[in-house]
Parts: C-alpha cells; structure tokens; sequence
C-alpha cells in the first residue's frame, strides 16, 4: 500500500455549510493532485459530490481508503455497495475495518478472518486497514497479539496529531515495536491550536481546549508559523507513519497540505518528545476512561 503522504479527507464535501459548487471545486483539485482519498458514507453527501466530479472524468478516479463498520459481515457488505454504488465504482482500494461488535469478537477469535478474506479474494475489497479508537483498542491489540491479523490488515488509522492519539499507550507500544504501518488522521486537531485555546466554542470538548493550552507553548517554540506544517510534520516525524488524512473545505487550504506534504521534515526530535509524553499522560487519565464517541 503506497499511500500519498497527505490523504484527502472529504468529512467535510458533504456539510450543509459548505456550498456544493466549492464542495466540487476542492475534490476535483485533489483529484487534479493525484493524493488519495479518504471517504465514508458516514459524511453526509459527501460520497454524492464524488460521484458528480468522477463522472467529469472517470478515467482518473482516486485511490481510496473507505470506512466499511458493520456489526456482522453481512451488514458490512451492505456498507460496502452503499459506498461504492453513488461513485459507481465496483471495488475498493482499501477497507477501513471497524472491530466492533461480532466484527471484533471474531477478529479476536480469529473467525471473522476467513469472511474478510473472502472479500479480497473476490476483489470487492483489495486490501484492509483497521481503525482504532481509545474505546476499541483492547480488540485490535488482543487479535494482533494473537496473530490473526497477520498478513490481512495492512496498516492501523486512528486520530494521531499534536492534540491526539486515539490509541490505548499499550496497543501504541506493541505498534511501535512491531515498527508496523499507521496512517495518521485528522491532520490539524480539528483547527489551529491557539483558536482551540483562546476561542470559547472553538474547540468540540473541553479537553482539546485544555490540550490545546498545553501544546501552544511548543508550538511557539518551534518557530514554525504555520500550524498545520507543524501537524504534518509532526506526524511525519513518528515511526511508521505513512500518511495524514486532513479533511477541507476551501481549495486554499488544499493547496497548502498539498505543499506541505511533499517533503515533509520531521520536528526536532525533543519537541516529538515533549509532545509523545503529554500524549502518554492523556491516554492514561482521560482517553482510557472515555465513553465511546465522547471525544
């Protein structure tokens, strides 16, 4: 899996703020750019602005990483046409697996292996990625260390940016030590560190306000004026990761991941230090107590 190292997230092409002529005008400049995508039918009518732009040209259609959660295989399935059936597409690149459920379970256990095996031998899904979230963590460290996951899921996604890390410190550990493959999402935490901090409302739960007080003082200490370089950077300077998915709305703000992403260098190596141990101290006091969807 050779992914672009900036990943074009499209959570937000489908919002009711966000006129549909800009909603097509930044995908067809990501297509233009020739990243990968990163797409769900979760996001509204995202998926419906994708297929208006494919069928401009269906002759350059992204690679693309889809969310297929289910609560059994069959439901999984369901999600899979459900994407695939407004861009008219027959197959997907990669299928982001959800171990929740009976999903989990077997993957645990080792049963569900054979049914997602199944979807890449016939060539609905060609390969798997496994999302992770504080609240899953414990399924895909347990199948993981059990070694069901071997030679089927292909690299772990999760929130992983200055202000989170959406996996548990010991699945994080077993990850690192296994130097295995991670694809960083939600580039910029959700907006620029001293907005989060200073801005009543900006930030979606207290604690990334809270956080965002935190890293803003080595942010400044970088002298890196942009924030969003700083992310990118960040992201690229932790082991295994391979890319970043960041979700926009403005062409602009495309335009400026795209540059940052092409040769991004990583931070000094005591700031990725100063950040890893906040983000340690997180995952034990606040993210490993978190009902799910709280964060």
């Amino acid at each position: 899996m050779k992914l672009s190292p900036y990943v074009f997230g499209t959570t937000r092409l489908g919002h009711a703020d966000v006129p549909d002529d800009r909603a097509r005008e930044v995908a067809r400049a990501a297509v233009r750019a020739g990243v990968w995508f990163h797409t769900s039918r979760q996001y509204d009518d995202a998926l419906e602005i994708l297929g208006q732009v494919y069928e401009e040209d269906r002759a350059h259609l992204p690679p693309t990483i889809y969310k297929i959660g289910g609560k059994d295989i069959a439901d999984v399935r369901q999600v899979i046409a459900k994407n695939l059936a407004p861009l008219k597409r027959e197959s997907m690149e990669v299928g982001q697996i959800s171990p929740t459920g009976s999903i989990g379970q077997g993957l645990v256990s080792g049963a569900a292996r054979a049914d997602f095996e199944k979807l890449r031998d016939e060539g609905l899904v060609k390969s798997f990625v496994m999302e992770v979230f504080p609240w899953t963590s414990s399924v895909p460290l347990a199948a993981l260390r059990k070694g069901h996951l071997d030679g089927l899921v292909e690299a772990f996604i999760f929130y992983l940016n200055p202000l989170q890390r959406f996996a548990s410190n010991e699945l994080w550990d077993e990850l690192v030590a296994r130097q295995l493959p991670i694809i960083a999402m939600r580039t910029v935490a959700g907006g620029n560190v001293h907005r989060l901090r200073d801005v009543p409302g900006a930030a979606w739960r207290p604690y990334l306000q809270q956080r965002a007080g935190q890293v803003a003082p080595i942010f400044e200490r970088s002298k890196i004026a942009d924030w969003s370089e700083f992310c990118i950077r960040f992201a690229h300077s932790l082991p295994g990761v391979l890319a970043t998915v960041g979700a926009t709305s403005r062409p602009e703000g495309l335009e400026q991941l795209l540059q940052q992403s092409r040769s991004p260098q990583p931070l000094p190596s005591d700031l990725v230090d100063e950040l890893l141990s906040l983000q340690r101290q997180w995952a034990d006091d606040v993210d490993a107590h978190a009902e799910p969807w709280s964060m």
